[in-house]
């Protein structure tokens, strides 16, 4: 019977890979707390752009990004919206 996926080598250095890196958080664009305690709301964790309920790959790096523990939880399993187009101004010139 296989473990968690999380529990694995694979999946820690790919966490490993990230909190190298020392990127800001990809959701609010501050620094992240690195050092902190795992439970605190401005800690690392490591997001997937595509969840994994919707089929994104746990250890795909092109996959993951760093984000705060508080912007994860709020982001929950959501992708992100597509660009809307800016409405375009009618022209006063006829």
């Amino acid at each position: 019977m296989a473990g968690n996926p999380r529990n694995g080598r694979p999946y820690r250095r790919l966490c490993a890979w990230l909190r190298a890196q020392r990127l800001p958080c990809a959701r609010c664009g501050h620094n992240i707390g690195y050092e902190l305690d795992a439970k605190h709301p401005l800690s690392f964790t490591v997001d997937h752009v595509v969840p994994l309920s919707k089929g994104g790959d746990l250890l795909d790096r092109d996959n993951a990004r760093p984000m705060h523990r508080r912007c994860n939880s709020a982001k929950g399993n959501r992708t992100p919206a597509p660009p809307q187009p800016k409405p375009q101004r009618a022209s006063r010139k006829w």
